[in-house]
């Protein structure tokens, strides 16, 4: 579904470059320097309007958190968000989030969340979803060795291909929830998306995925 064009969106971005780079390739290696420590890095690719990484980012002050969006007009309510909260340890990068070597330098992240990503249900688009192959070749260049991905989706199609995408790349499934919200799971931090289909009476599925180890 194509999302209407937000007006004001570009304006809004570009007057707040402290908390969306402008010319974030530069930053390549030296993100940390940009938050002024060296605490671990988490990312979020697809962080929509940005429930979830504003309130993992108040959660967790000691870990910095970066959200990625490629939609304009969405991002800017992520960047409201934050101007509202000034938190120190966010930033947004507004870009395309299969393009994260261009960004990241090699096992510069620490974690990595995918929080219910467009399940693009048709088999010639494929390519498109964030748990293809290409797409967790990009993940694991930029994590640390044996680095994580979180993923959360109400959508059981994308969850079953995720799951056997991950196996077929040699990832280790750490834990598995078909029923997130019925688990003895603590400190679940919901998206947007997330209370909307929950409350419609969709099963959230959730996984914790590992990388193999790599000679």
């Amino acid at each position: 579904m194509r999302l209407r064009k937000k007006p004001g969106a570009p304006a809004k971005i570009a007057q707040y470059p402290q908390y969306i780079a402008n010319m974030p390739e530069e930053w390549v290696g030296k993100w940390r320097e940009r938050f002024n420590n060296n605490h671990p890095i988490h990312i979020e690719v697809g962080t929509g309007k940005g429930r979830f990484i504003i309130e993992m980012a108040k959660l967790h002050p000691e870990i910095n958190y970066i959200g990625i969006e490629l939609q304009e007009s969405v991002i800017v309510a992520a960047l409201d968000k934050l101007i509202e909260e000034q938190l120190p340890n966010i930033q947004l990068l507004h870009v395309n989030g299969g393009s994260l070597t261009q960004y990241f330098a090699k096992g510069e992240v620490d974690q990595v969340y995918l929080n219910f990503s467009d399940p693009w249900p048709k088999k010639r688009h494929e390519k498109r979803r964030l748990t293809y192959r290409s797409f967790l070749e990009n993940y694991e260049e930029v994590l640390v060795p044996e680095g994580e991905i979180h993923f959360k989706t109400d959508n059981q199609g994308l969850f079953e291909y995720s799951l056997a995408s991950f196996s077929q790349y040699g990832m280790i499934l750490e834990q598995v929830w078909l029923n997130l919200h019925e688990s003895d799971f603590e400190g679940n931090v919901m998206t947007e998306y997330e209370e909307k289909f929950s409350n419609r009476g969709h099963r959230i599925y959730r996984v914790v995925a590992k990388f193999p180890k790599r000679n």
